[in-house]
């Protein structure tokens, strides 16, 4: 099971602050935070929340992003002391290529084999379990995402005209298919796909005739996590 533990003492030692410091500027107590940044006590949402605003942070990026890979995923981690509020946290691969068939145990296979072992995010509310997390290599898909980015991207998710997302296609007399991060515009008889950055030609494909299918949505955007 992934650790919800925060680094707190990391980012603490970055910004050569003390733990009296954190006090003063989230309000809670240096006994609590001694506590939070030890991993001895649990902490909860709004305490998550004040730590975000005091390091000027998105919560995502309070977690440490490298857990221990296990060939069982646990689908249902929880987050520790809610507050009322009904988050969920899903611990996703991150992954160097998109998989072709996106399933909790290929997306691990791909995370091995394209380098990123033992490397995840966390993401909430999204109740995907064959999400997974693309690492962008290069600044092909500038200046909308560039290199060092993490994309989320949900299979399961609904895709409309507009949408970005990872789809695989054979165009004309083309044998091989084409995977890729494209933006779709679904028309009566054409299925649109355009480059990220608009920079080439967009592809039209003939709907019933080419070969098309949506990977998964890209629902999120992490710039350069960790």
């Amino acid at each position: 099971m992934a650790s919800t533990q925060l680094r707190v003492k990391e980012l603490l030692r970055e910004r050569g602050w003390t733990t009296k410091v954190l006090a003063e500027k989230t309000g809670m107590s240096e006994s609590y935070l001694t506590h939070i940044k030890n991993g001895t006590r649990r902490w909860n949402e709004d305490s998550l929340k004040k730590l975000a605003v005091a390091f000027d942070l998105s919560p995502i990026d309070l977690f440490l992003y490298k857990k221990s890979r296990t060939d069982d995923v646990d689908k249902n981690v929880k987050l520790p002391e809610t507050t009322g509020v009904d988050l969920q946290l899903k611990v996703v691969p991150v992954v160097g290529q998109i998989p072709a068939n996106p399933s909790a145990y290929n997306n691990q296979m791909v995370q091995v084999t394209s380098g990123f072992k033992d490397v995840f995010v966390p993401v909430f509310n999204i109740a995907d379990d064959s999400m997974f997390c693309l690492f962008v290599k290069s600044n092909n898909m500038a200046p909308n995402f560039v290199k060092g980015d993490y994309l989320i991207i949900s299979p399961e998710s609904w895709t409309r005209s507009g949408d970005i997302a990872a789809v695989e296609y054979t165009a004309g007399n083309n044998s091989s298919p084409t995977i890729g991060i494209m933006q779709i515009t679904y028309m009566d008889d054409f299925i649109v796909l355009e480059s990220v950055n608009h920079k080439t030609a967009p592809v039209a494909l003939v709907n019933g005739k080419d070969n098309f299918r949506v990977i998964g949505k890209v629902i999120h955007r992490y710039q350069k996590l960790g």
